[in-house]
């Protein structure tokens, strides 16, 4: 899918090319009955490896079967590389948790057509349905229509979609988050698992967060030789930190699965990610 950005500074066009906001995780359950959070919500996150600014873009929403009928506007976003985005959408009657604070709170969404709403945000099906972020307010036909920057149409009832299938279905105890980049194929880029929102003042780690995490047998290779962490377990979540407490590296991957660090420098890294919703962590030494 085209990536349309304004790169902050000057830098190259191979630069440009690779700096890219993209919907990084959905979750349409909260709310609803067996939900943890109360709202539903979309996080963005730049996968790139320079700053980018969104500006002029919306967010629009379709239910699996049905045209794009509602969109709300975003404010100009910012956001390094592998920061994250958490937009709040609409609320419902169950739930018990808050979400982290909100980089921002959807408003009353517009429709398209006729009718109106009344509530903020969208009130997302949680099985089912199509979420795309645009660089402007026109509506959406398609994902190769010119002013879409990230399309992710999830559940397997979704009518449209990137690639050879939709993103796999959440449901009320699940979101649909990105696994690690973007191969502009729904099915393969995103899994299903416990909805982890992060504000962009995520992605720090405290020395007290490493000593109180859960140790697990989630990296199965401690000294990494092969410039690849290899998984034990399906995780979700994956960050790699360095010695100042940085993320240097975030994906989520399945069992067996691996992470590639050849971009990193030798030394020690923590390695953090969420097993059976579950927080884990690891000390690695990547020769």
């Amino acid at each position: 899918m085209k990536k349309i950005f304004t790169v902050l500074g000057l830098i190259s066009a191979t630069a440009f090319m690779n700096a890219q906001i993209v919907i990084n995780e959905v979750y349409g359950g909260g709310g609803n009955s067996g939900s943890t959070y109360k709202n539903d919500f979309v996080e963005l996150k730049n996968i790139g490896s320079t700053p980018v600014t969104l500006s002029g873009a919306t967010l629009q929403y379709a239910s699996a079967a049905n045209a794009f009928n509602q969109y709300h506007p975003l404010p100009a976003i910012t956001l390094n590389p592998g920061q994250k985005y958490l937009i709040q959408e609409s609320a419902g009657a169950g739930g018990t948790t808050n979400l982290p604070t909100p980089d921002y709170i959807a408003p009353v969404p517009t429709n398209f057509g006729s009718g109106t709403n009344t509530g903020a945000g969208f009130a997302m099906a949680a099985g089912a349905g199509k979420i795309v972020l645009a660089n402007n307010g026109v509506q959406v036909v398609s994902p190769t229509d010119s002013n879409v920057v990230d399309f992710v149409g999830y559940g397997t009832t979704a009518n449209i979609f990137e690639g050879t299938g939709p993103a796999p279905a959440p449901s009320a105890a699940n979101s649909v988050a990105r696994i690690s980049g973007d191969t502009n194929n729904n099915a393969a880029d995103f899994v299903a698992g416990a909805p982890t929102p992060q504000n962009t003042t995520s992605g720090s780690l405290a020395v007290s967060d490493v000593q109180n995490a859960k140790a697990g047998n989630f990296v199965k290779n401690t000294f990494v030789k092969s410039d690849e962490i290899t998984f034990g377990a399906d995780v979700k979540d994956v960050k790699v930190y360095n010695t100042f407490g940085q993320v240097v590296k975030s994906a989520s991957v399945k069992q067996n699965g691996t992470v590639n660090v050849s971009e990193l420098a030798k030394g020690n890294y923590i390695v953090t990610g969420t097993v059976n919703n579950e927080p884990v962590s690891q000390k690695i030494l990547k020769d």
